[in-house]
């Protein structure tokens, strides 16, 4: 079998190349092998290489392609009637994990979003199969969808995303002029930040994660507790989970990003409610990180195409969402891995595909957390886990 994408009744399985029909190896003389001077011979499987921020975590293995199958969206059929689209991806085949992955994390696999040319939406835009843009979103039960091809409704707020010194598109970055508490906004907040779907929390820069944590302690009225195995540093204990003023972070030409969930609440017992501020400080100077946690409630649209971040209100659920019509140009049969030509050029538009929405692995923000599995940092590049699974 091919790599498919699971829907929310299937059971996870792992990817096994060897099982796969249609897995073909990914050699050392592909342009996009970037390990190909660790090669004896062009002819030899790429390897792969991954360290992450998280501490000693790690994955090396071989790449492979194969196909990913991808479900249109029911409102933007393709016209000759199909429903499906196959693709062909570059999937990393783990030889060797560390750190965090020995832990359980991500055991279904993790999806490559960032700007790269190997990356998944790059691929599916210039085989020609979709836009090159895609959205994401997260429910309250900590699951999701995520859209290819999708470009975000009209409605939306944006911001331009930004390119580090060395001239490129590295990562999702985008800049934030200030951090606002209620009405107000604090003084010299200003920084930059990564958008990472594949974090589940927040990090923003040392002094201003100071200001803007002790802004919101001063508005909560509950104790404050330090909880065995929390490294958040604002924690509490209330009767109730109080209200906090709204938080913003203000964007480019006035454009404001409001928190729907500011705290996070996981344990609700004997009448007590335990939750902590689930932000912490960055590390790196001047750069934040912007997690999942902090996204709920928004599609998010990540158009490459005029590269910016896109932002509305969703609930995350399918008929919410209605991704624009594209001009349909695609067949339902797999393409092959982009040419050197097709590097270089932007694709022929069809409509956006779908990923499904897979079962929740955590409980409800209500109910008791495991924090060893849950505190996790993969900040290297914007991936997405849960969504979409190979098998």
């Amino acid at each position: 079998m091919g790599a498919h994408v699971l829907q929310a009744t299937k059971d996870l399985n792992e990817y096994n190349p060897s099982s796969s029909s249609t897995s073909k190896v990914f050699l050392c003389s592909h342009k996009l092998c970037d390990s190909a001077s660790d090669c004896e011979s062009p002819k030899e499987q790429c390897p792969y290489t991954v360290n992450y921020l998280s501490g000693n975590t790690s994955s090396s293995g071989l790449l492979v392609e194969d196909i990913l199958h991808l479900t249109y969206n029911t409102n933007n059929r393709l016209m000759n009637g199909s429903s499906s689209v196959k693709a062909r991806v570059v999937i990393g085949c783990g030889k060797k994990q560390s750190g965090d992955y020995l832990d359980g994390v991500a055991p279904d696999g993790l999806m490559g979003l960032g700007p790269a040319e190997i990356s998944v939406p790059s691929f599916l835009s210039k085989a020609g199969l979709m836009r090159n843009s895609f959205s994401l979103c997260f429910d309250e039960e900590d699951s999701g969808r995520i859209y290819f091809g999708d470009m975000g409704p009209s409605i939306q707020q944006s911001t331009p995303f930004l390119q580090l010194d060395n001239n490129k598109y590295s990562g999702y970055i985008v800049g934030v002029e200030a951090c606002c508490i209620g009405n107000s906004c604090l003084k010299q907040t200003s920084f930059t930040t990564f958008i990472d779907s594949g974090q589940s929390f927040t990090y923003l820069p040392e002094e201003i994660y100071r200001k803007v944590a002790l802004e919101i302690d001063r508005h909560i009225n509950a104790t404050s507790k330090n909880f065995e195995g929390v490294s958040w540093e604002y924690c509490y204990e209330s009767s109730a989970e109080p209200k906090v003023p709204a938080i913003k972070l203000k964007f480019s030409h006035n454009n404001t990003f409001v928190i729907h969930k500011p705290l996070f609440v996981f344990q609700q017992s004997q009448g007590l409610v335990q939750f902590c501020l689930p932000i912490s400080p960055s590390g790196q100077e001047g750069i934040g990180s912007i997690g999942q946690n902090y996204m709920r409630g928004y599609r998010m649209v990540f158009d490459r195409e005029n590269m910016k971040l896109g932002w509305s209100p969703s609930k995350c659920q399918e008929d919410k969402i209605e991704p624009p019509q594209a001009s349909p140009g695609s067949t339902s049969s797999p393409n092959p891995l982009p040419t050197d030509e097709q590097q270089s050029r932007g694709g022929h538009a069809v409509s956006p595909a779908i990923a499904g929405k897979t079962p929740s692995k955590t409980p409800s923000s209500s109910s008791s957390y495991s924090f060893s599995s849950i505190m996790r940092l993969f900040n290297s590049l914007l991936l997405l886990h849960w969504l979409a699974s190979l098998m």
